[in-house]
């Protein structure tokens, strides 16, 4: 059947001066707290020392892999990027299947127009550092045209991370995310444990687009964004050092 529809602790610690003489001893010294930190970059000075800069933003690209007629993907994405938006350690741009025609077949030298096509989309897929797929479930699996812009494509997905927002019936899309982490792992991507799932989305959105139990929502959207930023900045980190190997 077709479905479409820590922070570190602020409290200051107090440890015991040296011991001035034999037989008297300093009031006790208060340390400075350790910074805050929320999930995001961390800004910290260092004793000293130069002040430590919050690292770029990490550039991520959601991919809405629905192009049916009378899709509900859009809406998805919309609360997906305004959740993601509010979030300054992170930038996002949305790579729509339905805005690009690839061709289901992959010649060896693509025509002046099928390149215009890739030119599309590929650039925005290879300046990415992460990814969130936003799919449905087709028959207990994801569609062809998000199979096909993922196999038009291969050195763009390698060594960076895969998050998954699905949407669907009584599952959720959760089967069509089971069957994309298979696909990732042979592209040499890492695939995000938590995902967001909406089953029955249409109920769960408003007419103007907005979660109806945003609380719940924002919790798990979360947790798969505060996963996908470390792995974003940690293999960002990584490359910087050892280029990746495959």
């Amino acid at each position: 059947m077709n479905t479409e529809n820590a922070a570190f602790g602020a409290a200051a610690s107090t440890v015991p001066a040296a011991t001035a003489t034999a037989t008297a001893t300093a009031a006790p010294t208060t340390l400075p707290a350790e910074p805050s930190w929320s999930g995001g970059p961390r800004v910290a000075s260092e004793p000293d020392g130069p002040e430590v800069r919050p690292p770029a933003p990490l550039r991520i690209a959601v991919v809405l892999g629905s192009n049916r007629d009378g899709r509900f993907g859009p809406v998805v994405a919309d609360w997906l990027l305004n959740e993601i938006g509010v979030r300054p350690e992170l930038r996002a741009e949305l790579v729509d299947v339905g805005a690009v025609d690839l061709p289901t077949t992959l010649p060896g030298r693509p025509s002046p127009e099928v390149a215009a096509e890739v030119a599309k989309v590929a650039p925005a897929l290879a300046d990415a550092e992460a990814f969130v797929v936003l799919t449905p479930e087709y028959n207990h699996s994801y569609p062809a045209a998000l199979k096909n812009l993922i196999d038009w494509h291969y050195d763009e997905w390698q060594a960076k991370p895969v998050g998954f927002v699905s949407y669907g019936g009584i599952s959720g899309g959760l089967r069509a995310v089971e069957h994309l982490r298979q696909v990732f792992a042979e592209l040499h991507a890492v695939t995000i444990r938590d995902t967001v799932s909406f089953a029955h989305a249409g109920s769960q959105f408003d007419d103007d687009g907005a979660h109806r139990d945003p609380s719940a929502a924002g919790a798990a959207v979360k947790s798969l964004l505060d996963q996908l930023t470390w792995w974003g900045l940690t293999l960002r980190e990584g490359k910087e050092i050892r280029p990746y190997a495959s």
